[in-house]
């Protein structure tokens, strides 16, 4: 008895897959390190630090930049949670590491919530409109920290060493 099942020809397609030797593998790793979440919420702390000096300067109010980082605050301190929470461990089950990761995310989301939930009577004179930049600006960190890795940056010569001309 067969386990392969017989594909018709017009549902085959060439496949572009190819196996990588450990060498290649180990290559592909060196190139693309993999980017650790305090990366992320570093990100957000500096993002919600530079969203409140705009609003400080854009309204003319100190209210102004400590609702901007307030509202990035509100994603960046649980995110460090979340990161802290879901950290992985040796010899964990899938299933354990897959409800951990939700049970996590579900915490993360409830607690931007509340703090969300709470701006108003912990920030007198609240600024909605700075509020919600801090939270907006700080969400799209995610991306840009995706985009913008530490490896990324150093390969392009815009953090330590410079790259030359002509690729040394």
């Amino acid at each position: 008895m067969t386990t392969n099942a017989h594909v018709p020809a017009t549902d085959a397609e060439e496949i572009d897959f190819k196996l990588l030797t450990a060498e290649e593998a180990a290559q592909l790793r060196k190139q693309n390190p993999e980017m650790s979440p305090w990366w992320v919420i570093g990100a957000q702390v500096a993002a919600g630090l530079l969203v409140a000096c705009v609003a400080w300067m854009w309204v003319g109010r100190p209210v102004a930049a400590v609702s901007a980082f307030y509202g990035a605050m509100a994603v960046a301190v649980p995110a460090a949670l979340f990161a802290r929470g879901v950290r992985q461990r040796p010899g964990m089950a899938t299933q354990a590491a897959m409800l951990r990761f939700f049970v996590w995310e579900s915490i993360k989301i409830a607690l931007t919530v509340a703090l969300l939930a709470a701006a108003p009577w912990l920030i007198g004179g609240l600024v909605w409109l700075a509020l919600l930049a801090g939270v907006v600006i700080a969400m799209k960190m995610y991306w840009v920290a995706l985009m913008v890795r530490p490896g990324w940056l150093k390969r392009n010569g815009l953090f330590g060493k410079e790259k030359l001309k002509d690729g040394r």
